[in-house]
């Protein structure tokens, strides 16, 4: 589905900054965008910045299940910071996984924004995670009872030969070395 992203740009509060970018809304069904300006009030600007697909995945549908149970459900945006000013960021990504979300925000190269998803997104959503979600029976791991107790910690290697007791204190051997 293609979701258009709103940005938002305000005056920034610090001197080293001199606007402060936002992802703030996403628009599902958008057409094509380029930076188009929807809103002005003062200094503060809103743009639909580009149109993305939002792509789900049957491998993802847990991850799905679990963002549909925050409060509200959130969609993900990944913003990258572009090296020329204007416009000063790419839209890169979408997604309704807060695991993949979690992973871009990881590796600190980009940008990540959480935005509540519009009822009409959370239905698409949830029908798709319920279509595709398989819950996975728990095993209990169960141990070997012939390999139980088997390996004495300490002993090393059975295929090497130990010349002495490894538990031996060190004082004893030196004793013995000088005898």
């Amino acid at each position: 589905m293609p979701l258009g992203v709103v940005i938002r740009r305000r005056p920034g509060v610090t001197r080293w900054a001199k606007w402060s970018w936002k992802a703030v809304a996403v628009l599902p069904g958008a057409g094509p965008a380029n930076w188009q300006l929807l809103r002005e009030e003062g200094e503060a600007c809103e743009y639909h910045a580009a149109t993305v697909p939002l792509e789900l995945h049957r491998a993802d549908a847990e991850a799905y299940k679990q963002g549909l149970t925050a409060a509200p459900p959130c969609v993900y945006v990944v913003l990258r910071d572009e090296a020329r000013n204007d416009p000063p960021l790419e839209v890169a990504l979408v997604t309704a996984s807060p695991f993949e979300a979690q992973d871009y925000a990881d590796s600190g190269e980009e940008l990540v924004e959480k935005i509540a998803m519009p009822e009409g997104l959370v239905a698409w959503v949830q029908r798709f995670a319920d279509a595709h979600f398989k819950q996975e029976e728990f095993k209990k791991r169960r141990r070997d009872k012939r390999t139980v107790g088997a390996a004495e910690d300490g002993i090393g290697d059975v295929r090497i030969k130990q010349v002495a007791d490894v538990y031996r204190a060190p004082g004893q051997i030196r004793k013995e070395r000088l005898q």
